[in-house]
């Protein structure tokens, strides 16, 4: 037979009620009371029913993660650290791709405040900041800002990431330093670049090149920076340094001996399987997603955060610098 409340509260020697109030983290409870029933209810294998609880609580025991980002590159990420953070309080999570489509984005919405989710962490694929969602319920943004300063974002310091790899060049006695990025009006590429010419200084050999983010473009940028004779070619991205280290190798340029690359993301796929491995900046996209997590359980229980809070990003050397 299923283990039933009144079974735990007897185990535990409370009242059916204060077992209730324990399991779902509610009422004036000592921390002594509220462990003594997680401990029976352990014992006899209790699981509560989500349904009952949904109902004396009023909530649903549900958060939604509404993403552009279709392919998952950092929306996968950034759930996982949404998970560790929620599955803790069993609260279960909800993945919405809008395929950066405001009508389908709309429509989610709808949906999700008639089924009454108990907050939405909001995120995508650039970190532009973005309309902030009108909605009655708790929101938080991740990896790009709200565009209203009131609302509770969580975003990653792509400065000091960037900032960070040429530190490391420099560090290793690099003297004449490339850049290579993404398009001029991504905010990404903008600021990676700002941070490399401002971190380089006379290091730089010439201006940054905007372009893809692509392997494709890390190829056809190679060509066009070999002729400023660079000992380091810093990347805005992974995809561009995988094509970089591609292209210098075919051209019959070692790495990191006679040229050191960085990129930038550290996305296991491209990092891991460029020849040789890259140095790349992790953005840290769990802990973005734990952190908004945490902002968005604060809100639900009324205490909501405001502004923008920025996390520091992580250089992760490997051969592209070090050699093997």
């Amino acid at each position: 037979m299923r283990t039933r409340i009144t079974d735990v509260a007897a185990l535990a020697g409370v009242s059916a009620g204060t077992a209730s109030k324990a399991l779902n983290n509610t009422g004036q409870l000592s921390q002594e009371t509220r462990a003594r029933v997680r401990r029976a209810a352990a014992q006899l294998g209790f699981t509560p029913d989500a349904r009952g609880r949904a109902l004396s609580s009023g909530r649903t025991y549900t958060v939604a993660l509404l993403t552009t980002d279709s392919s998952g590159r950092f929306s996968i990420p950034i759930m996982r650290g949404v998970e560790d953070v929620l599955s803790a309080g069993e609260l279960a999570t909800v993945l919405c791709d809008t395929r950066d489509d405001p009508l389908r984005e709309q429509s989610y919405l709808r949906t999700l405040v008639a089924r009454g989710v108990d907050g939405i962490v909001v995120t995508g694929r650039r970190t532009e900041p973005r309309p902030s969602i009108d909605v009655p319920l708790p929101v938080v943004y991740a990896l790009a800002a709200s565009a209203d300063p009131a609302d509770a974002s969580v975003i990653v310091d792509d400065a000091s990431g960037a900032a960070a790899a040429i530190t490391h060049l420099l560090g290793l006695g690099r003297s004449r330093i490339a850049h290579i990025t993404g398009p001029a009006d991504h905010r990404s590429a903008a600021e990676r670049a700002q941070a490399v010419a401002t971190t380089a200084g006379q290091a730089l050999c010439g201006e940054a090149l905007f372009g893809e983010w692509s392997e494709r473009w890390g190829r056809q940028a190679t060509d066009l920076v070999l002729r400023q004779d660079p000992d380091a070619i810093s990347c805005g991205s992974d995809q561009i340094a995988r094509g970089v280290c591609d292209r210098l190798r075919e051209l019959g340029r070692s790495v990191p001996d006679d040229i050191a690359v960085t990129g930038y993301d550290n996305w296991p796929m491209m990092a891991l399987a460029s020849r040789p491995p890259l140095t790349s900046v992790d953005l840290r996209l769990e802990d973005l997603g734990r952190r908004a997590a945490n902002l968005l359980l604060d809100a639900i229980a009324g205490s909501p955060h405001h502004g923008v809070l920025e996390l520091p990003a992580q250089l992760v050397p490997r051969e592209s610098t070090l050699g093997p």
